[in-house]
């Protein structure tokens, strides 16, 4: 059966006059290969593809890997490549310069003296960007898992209850509900802390009358969800509440501009205009959003300064935020797949200000 992500590579290695390919990025190698262990080297030339692993995966890979070479080795991934010649007849070479060190840079140039290597990023990136049905599939799993979880997790929090504890109870809860993994951990922050956007979880007690972020996702089956909501607990200031509606103005803005074709800092530029236009601007500290799929943060960046078109068919998150020093924060964040005329929003917990 032929690997058309295998074959896209291919005619990329053609277009940049490459012999091969050496992929270290474990979830780039699972995207090309669907291997979910932790240990892999493939390499891809223009007739032929292999993959490498140690033998903790022997029985693993046979069932994942299809349609490559196969080497099981207790020795170094590169060191195996070396041995068996998988860069015999290449004279430029192409590696993911993103994902390996200047030490394992070396001990390429030590091992392929006669190959010229190249530092590449975006081969296999560029691919990804637009997801299939399959993939798309089991990001809406992921993200169903995190909106349950996130309905649950509500009946937690409380006055009294410690920032570390909810996100012990998210972790359990993607758990349950069938994920792998959490997509990273949980970010949880409250009243003061709110000002944090990527604040971690604390021994603070949450406290009435105040606001909580929880920004959280999970893995399934290489793919990945990622929500953000801030909630109240009990009656908040005026001022808090009034931050509240900035953020979910500009996030719906947003989510309504949304669309395949436009630049990254275009979208960027909606909820940033409106949050200033609302006396917020300053606050507003990090871009838009960012691409979702095999990583956490991936391509397209949605920010000021982003220069990339959004392609139809990528999933994107969208979470503008207001973070006052001193005083608290506000996030609101979806996940959405853009489409040639807007986006679907995949993420199906509510926006409105929950109060507990």
């Amino acid at each position: 059966m032929t690997n058309f992500r295998v074959e896209r590579i291919r005619r990329k290695l053609k277009e940049r006059h490459l012999d091969a390919l050496v992929i270290s990025s474990l979830p780039h190698i699972r995207y090309l290969t669907k291997f979910s262990g932790s240990n892999a080297l493939c390499i891809i030339k223009a007739r032929d593809a292999h993959f490498i692993t140690d033998p903790r995966y022997a029985l693993q890979s046979s069932t994942e890997v299809k349609g490559f070479g196969r080497t099981i080795t207790a020795t170094g991934l590169l060191e195996a490549a070396a041995k068996k010649n998988l860069l015999s007849g290449c004279r430029y070479a192409g590696f993911e310069s993103h994902y390996v060190s200047y030490a394992q840079y070396r001990t390429m140039r030590k091992l392929f003296p006669r190959v010229s290597l190249t530092p590449m990023t975006e081969l296999v990136e560029e691919g990804a960007l637009v997801k299939d049905h399959g993939e798309i599939a089991l990001m809406r799993r992921a993200i169903r898992i995190s909106d349950r979880t996130f309905h649950d997790v509500l009946k937690l929090i409380r006055p009294g209850v410690r920032e570390f504890e909810i996100a012990a109870e998210i972790s359990y809860l993607q758990r349950k509900y069938g994920a792998d993994r959490d997509a990273f951990d949980a970010i949880i922050a409250s009243g003061k802390r709110g000002c944090l956007p990527h604040a971690r979880p604390s021994r603070k007690r949450i406290k009435k009358g105040e606001l909580v972020t929880l920004d959280f996702g999970c893995c399934v089956d290489g793919y990945n969800s990622d929500i953000t909501r801030t909630i109240a607990v009990g009656r908040i200031p005026r001022r808090a509440r009034e931050m509240y509606a900035v953020v979910l103005e500009a996030q719906l803005a947003a989510v309504d501009a949304a669309k395949g074709g436009m630049l990254g800092k275009e979208l960027d530029g909606v909820a940033r205009a409106r949050i200033k236009s609302l006396g917020y601007g300053k606050y507003f500290t990090h871009g838009l959003g960012h691409g979702l799929g095999l990583l956490v943060h991936e391509r397209p960046r949605l920010s000021a300064i982003s220069k990339e078109r959004l392609l139809a068919g990528s999933v994107v998150t969208i979470e503008p935020g207001v973070y006052i020093p001193g005083y608290g924060g506000v996030r609101i964040e979806d996940d959405v797949l853009l489409t040639p005329t807007g986006c679907r929003v995949l993420t199906r917990s509510p926006k409105e200000l929950i109060t507990l």
